[in-house]
C-alpha cells in the first residue's frame, strides 16, 4: 500500500534529497502501523515526538491505510 509521507525539520535527513514538508511515497505492505512506517524509514523511535494520520495526532501502533497522509516530528526547540 503507498502512505504520503512528511519529515518535519530535522527529519529530512532520514529522506535524502526532499525539503522538510515535502511529500513523498512509501510502499509498505499492507497492516502496517506507523511503528512500521518510522522503522523502515530508519528513524529512532525515541526521537519521534508526533505524528500525524490524515491531519490527527496518533499513537505508534495505529494501523495505516492506502493513500493515508503521514506527518511526522521531531522534538521542537526554540524561545
Amino acid at each position: 500500500m503507498k502512505i504520503k509521507v512528511k519529515l518535519y525539520a530535522t527529519f529530512s535527513r532520514y529522506h535524502p534529497g526532499t525539503l522538510a514538508g515535502t511529500p513523498f511515497e512509501v510502499d509498505l505492505p499492507a497492516g502496517s502501523t506507523l511503528r512500521d512506517l518510522i522503522n523502515h524509514l530508519e528513524i529512532p523511535e525515541s526521537e519521534v515526538k508526533v505524528c500525524f494520520v490524515n491531519a490527527r495526532i496518533q499513537e505508534l501502533d495505529v494501523g495505516l491505510n492506502e493513500g493515508d497522509e503521514v506527518g511526522i516530528f521531531p522534538p521542537v526547540g526554540g524561545g
